[in-house]
């Protein structure tokens, strides 16, 4: 494949128009449709579908180009630097907004390992509970559930991730047996306030079991992760916080399992800010070499 072309399909990927790769790249609007057009005549297969009001979304086969494309892009990047020796110094400050579980317990180990390679640059991480904005300038950098539908955005995937039920094992104990999803409704749950869920990606008991009896509510994954700990029911974790526990045993596993997605996105001026660029492409390597992780293998 040619590495121009795919250079100009990731640029297109992330920001979602055409004009706007192509004022990216320094090119004109007809040479990035052209590239585009080369690629997917090239790989006999269609990359995207065009839109007028959302512009270039990726089809599947495009999202499966991309995952693989990035990191390609990411070891290319580092080389460069590497052998010209660009990779300087950085200073200032950044902010990185992300949901409250990933950023606690996966994204604070790796900006630590970051911030010992650049100790001049200062980091703020703001892991919460709810969606972050970058139009209000909450963040340099954010981590969310969804990929922003609009806005001038770079944008990329930056990994699946899985969910099971947990419980601790003092509950399971002094309730009936599980063993398979059926018996599920004879015992409490733990979950997000209905009325204040800020993704409907979180709501995952409506996936598993119908009519659950939720007897513990709250807003932040920690907090359900803290209850479940404390026996108050069955809870839906991410792998990557409750599989390392081992106070907390994993209910169905071979039944029940959800996936779900995280993006990565900044304002699009941002790219041009050496600090963030160089955080980007860093997570991006450093989450992708801890898939296991986030699968719960």
């Amino acid at each position: 494949m040619d590495w121009d072309n795919l250079r100009y399909f990731l640029e297109v990927a992330r920001c979602q128009r055409i004009s706007v790769a192509a004022q990216r790249l320094g090119v004109q609007h007809s040479t990035v449709a052209r590239r585009i057009q080369a690629l997917e005549q090239e790989l006999g297969l269609r990359l995207f579908h065009k839109s007028t009001v959302s512009g270039y979304s990726l089809t599947s086969e495009g999202l499966n180009l991309q995952q693989r494309m990035e990191p390609v892009e990411n070891r290319l990047l580092a080389a460069r630097d590497a052998i010209t020796g660009k990779a300087r110094p950085l200073t200032g400050k950044l902010r990185l907004g992300c949901t409250e579980a990933f950023g606690s317990y996966v994204l604070t180990p790796l900006l630590s390992i970051f911030q010992t390679q650049y100790p001049e640059l200062t980091l703020e991480l703001l892991p919460v509970p709810r969606p972050i904005s970058l139009s209000r300038r909450d963040a340099d950098l954010a981590i969310a559930l969804e990929r922003p539908q609009r806005g001038p955005y770079w944008c990329t995937r930056l990994a699946d991730y899985s969910l099971r039920l947990y419980a601790h094992q003092d509950y399971l104990n002094s309730h009936p047996p599980i063993e398979n999803v059926q018996d599920l409704s004879r015992h409490r749950f733990i979950a997000y306030v209905d009325d204040l869920v800020f993704s409907d990606s979180l709501r995952y008991l409506e996936e598993i079991v119908r009519s659950a009896a939720v007897r513990f509510r709250s807003t932040s994954v920690i907090a359900q992760y803290q209850a479940t700990l404390q026996g108050q029911g069955i809870a839906v974790l991410p792998c990557f916080l409750a599989k390392t526990d081992p106070r907390l045993r994993c209910v169905l596993p071979d039944q029940v399992e959800l996936r779900r997605r995280f993006w990565m996105f900044c304002h699009e001026e941002q790219r041009q800010n050496p600090s963030l660029t160089r955080l980007w492409h860093f997570l991006k390597q450093s989450v992708e070499e801890r898939q296991d992780l986030l699968d719960g293998a």
